[in-house]
Formats: C-alpha cells, structure tokens, sequence
C-alpha cells in the first residue's frame, strides 16, 4: 500500500467499500502526497484538509452503519479552481476574487459529493480559464510533473498535474479550446470534453453557450468513465442539458470500426515532435483491427466561429471588470467590437461544419488526430508563438488542433500516446459525432490498453 496513491480510482473505490482501507486513511495517503510533491509542482492552490478530513470520518460512519454507498465513496477529488466550492476559496486565477470565499457549491462539485468524494481543494487555473497554459497573478504557474521546466497546459493545468503527480485520483476541469484535453496530452493523463450538455453547468448569463463544458480527468479512461457517470444528467436549469442517462459502451472491442485519421485537421503546423508520436496511433488501432483511412479535412471555418463566440462570451461575462489581465482583457475588447453580423456569420459557418461533419461521421466512426499541435513548452513562456517556423498571431493559435474541434459540439478525448525524445508526454485526441460519448471512451480504452502509454509515472 505504500503507492496507494497511484492505484487507479476503480481500484481504491474497490478497497474503501471492501474494509480494507478506510476513506481516512486513503485520504491521508493523499494528503501526505500533496504535502510531498505539490512544492514542486503548484498544482493544488488551496488545500482544504480540515474539511476533507471531517467528510472523510462521516463517510467511513456512513459505511460502519450500513447506509447506502455512492460510486465514488471515500474517493479524494479536487475542483479547478473555476467552479465555487462551499467555504473554499474560489479565485478564479483572478486577483479580483483572490479572497472570495462562496456560500454554495457549483453543479459538478455537488454531484460529486453526492456520489460519495472527498473534496481536498482547488486546482490551478488561469485567470478564468483563459488560455492554455496554467499560470496567474494569485499563485504562479503550474509545472509538469514529467519536466518540472514546462508548462502542464491548461486551463485545467492544475487538475492534470495533480493526477500525474498521484495527488488525487480524480479531477473535474473545463473546456472551451481544449482545456480538458491539452493539460492532460501535456501530463500524460485522460480528459474528456463531453457532448455539450451532458454534464450541465448553470450559467446566470449565458445558459445558451455550449463553447465551454464541464468534465471529468483521471489517470485511466475506466476511472474517467466512472467519474463521468457520477457527474452526468438532465438538470432543468440547462437549456441544452440530455436527458438520457449516461451508460459505458458494453462492448470493449474498436475491431470493424472505420477510424479516420488526420495528421494536422487540414494543414496546422505541428511540431515534429508531436507529429511523430501521434503517427503511431494509426498501426495501433490496425492492430486493433479498425480500418484506418488518412483524410483530409477542412475545419477552418472552425476558426472564424470559435473567435467570434469566443469573444462575445468574454465581453458578456467579464466585459464589467477593471483590472483584468492580459489575455482576458484581450478577449473582453475583441468581444466589444463583434457585431450583429459577425454573430450571423458565426452561427452560419458554425451551421455549415455541423451538417458536413455529420455527413463525415456518416463514413467514419471516429476522427483520431493530435490534441496540441506542441509538446510541453518552457513553463516560463506566457504561450506559443511559432510553430515550425511560423509565427503565430495571438496566444490563441497554437491550440487551433483543439479549439476547431469545440466548435464541432462533439465529444473528444485526450489518451496518452507516447513521448518525446526529451521523455515530454503528448496525447492523441479522439473524436466521435455528438452524443456518442461512449464510443469516445470505448475507443480510447482500446488504445490506451493497448499502448499502456499512461502507465509511465513522472519522476518527483
């Protein structure tokens, strides 16, 4: 027991409700981990240890009573520290709210806890999620735990170094351009960005926008199935939210399926470092026993669409703040330029990639391509700006590879797919039409079985 903190969280759910490890003492194998490797990393920025501690008693009570046990009893999580938790510092990454101190917990942190976790704290962010690369003017940057000089990515940075790290067992994130995919290609670790609406989030101010998503992170895709069925399901308060509930695919097996496989979504510039380990994701689901077939694609209408939403959902929810930061209030004066037209464009172009890629998913059952067009680049670097020699705009270009598959309103996955020369992990990102989330982790269990990619920890 004394890597209990790197068993898987299926496997502590397994020992807690066994009797052979209490929900304390797994909690305090963790807490003991924070303590030992969090210095290093800057992934939990505000640990919650008296209140985890006293849930952690009352759920090994509720189990010495006999009383009904949720699946994820007894297991310690940590919340992005964009989502309120009740009396727990939520910042947002921000300095505007660096003492803000919430009455109630946001939807995904209630769920959780009604599904037996343990909160332990908040995880690192940017402010308001904004880019992916994790660091703020509150705590700093967050490191990787495979190369303590480079960015863990972002903007659930924190959630993914503390899974690599062994810190927690699970994480929730978000994701508008990628955010739970990038941090977990970049930490060699699982994130999912749901079908928009199947895991709800409350909005006061824009209950229609459906660029940014709640989800799940874990060190395999059984624990990010398991974490994403506790999380998922109608809430009447989200317009969008499906109704049906959440069910894993029985079937393990991707032999038959039709596998597209796009090395560059059409034409992005991708490092050759990231582009050699994702080539070898196609020989792997051939092994499989997929049928492979390299496509082209045209997603750059993608781009327009995404900017455009993108800009008017940052001058609508933080367009009323003084003191921003830089990429935040970028964001905020592109937003106040956008007009009527620009919005009608948007929603056209977006209209338009909808109907073809349902046509695409039609022939193909899943798109495989990469997460983020780099490996982990130097932590002190506020983004990427070039990529094989070409220079890029803004700090939003370098994650076109995710952010063009947000628009898409389709579930995608990050799944570790190997490493860099250097030993810099780097993802493969798989993507299925709307709704078929199950397929999503299907697939990606597959691979990831077949790979064992996620096994390799980080030295810390």
């Amino acid at each position: 027991m004394s890597e209990l903190h790197y068993l898987t969280a299926t496997e502590m759910a397994r020992l807690v409700r066994a009797g052979q490890v209490s929900a304390v003492e797994l909690l305090q194998a963790h807490l003991d981990r924070i303590e030992q490797v969090n210095p290093k990393v800057n992934a939990v920025v505000t640990l919650a240890a008296e209140q985890a501690l006293d849930a952690a008693k009352a759920a090994d009570a509720r189990q010495a009573a006999g009383e009904s046990l949720g699946p994820l009893h007894g297991l310690p999580v940590a919340h992005k520290d964009l989502v309120d938790t009740a009396h727990i510092r939520t910042t947002y990454g921000s300095p505007l709210f660096a003492g803000n101190i919430p009455d109630q917990d946001d939807l995904i942190v209630e769920r959780l806890k009604q599904a037996g976790a343990i909160s332990v704290g908040k995880t690192n962010t940017p402010e308001f999620g904004t880019g992916s690369h994790t660091v703020n003017e509150v705590f700093g940057a967050t490191r990787n735990p495979y190369d303590l000089t480079r960015s863990a990515g972002g903007s659930s940075g924190g959630a993914a170094a503390a899974l690599a790290g062994g810190m927690v067992p699970l994480a929730d994130g978000s994701d508008m351009g990628g955010s739970l995919r990038n941090p977990a290609s970049f930490c060699n670790v699982v994130g999912l960005r749901p079908t928009p609406g199947r895991v709800p989030s409350i909005s006061e101010n824009a209950a229609w926008y459906t660029l940014a998503v709640p989800g799940p992170m874990a060190r395999t895709v059984d624990d990010l199935t398991l974490m994403l069925s506790a999380i998922a399901g109608f809430d009447p308060r989200v317009p969008y939210s499906i109704m049906e509930t959440f069910a894993p695919d029985p079937d393990r097996q991707v032999g038959g399926l039709r596998v597209a496989w796009s090395p560059d979504l059409g034409g992005l510039p991708v490092d050759p470092r990231t582009a050699a380990v994702t080539a070898t994701a196609p020989e792997v689901f051939e092994r499989l026993g997929a049928h492979v077939e390299q496509v082209e694609l045209d997603l750059s209408d993608a781009d327009d669409a995404f900017r455009i939403y993108r800009a008017w959902y940052y001058a609508l929810s933080f367009g009323d703040l003084e003191g921003l930061g830089p990429n935040t209030r970028w964001n905020v004066e592109q937003g106040r330029q956008i007009t009527g037209a620009d919005l009608a464009r948007a929603e056209r172009l977006r209209t338009g990639l909808y109907h073809r890629m349902a046509a695409f998913f039609d022939t193909y059952d899943v798109l495989i391509a990469p997460v983020s067009q780099v490996p982990p680049f130097p932590v002190e670097h506020p983004y990427v700006s070039e990529i094989n020699g070409e220079q890029l705009p803004d700090y939003l270009a370098w994650m076109r590879s995710a952010y063009w598959i947000s628009v898409l309103h389709a579930p995608a996955a990050s799944v570790p797919a190997g490493f860099t020369p250097e030993g810099l992990p780097v993802g493969v990102q798989i993507v299925a039409r709307p709704f078929a989330d199950a397929r999503v982790l299907r697939v990606a269990r597959a691979f990831e079985q077949a790979t064992g990619h996620g096994l390799r920890r980080p030295e810390l």
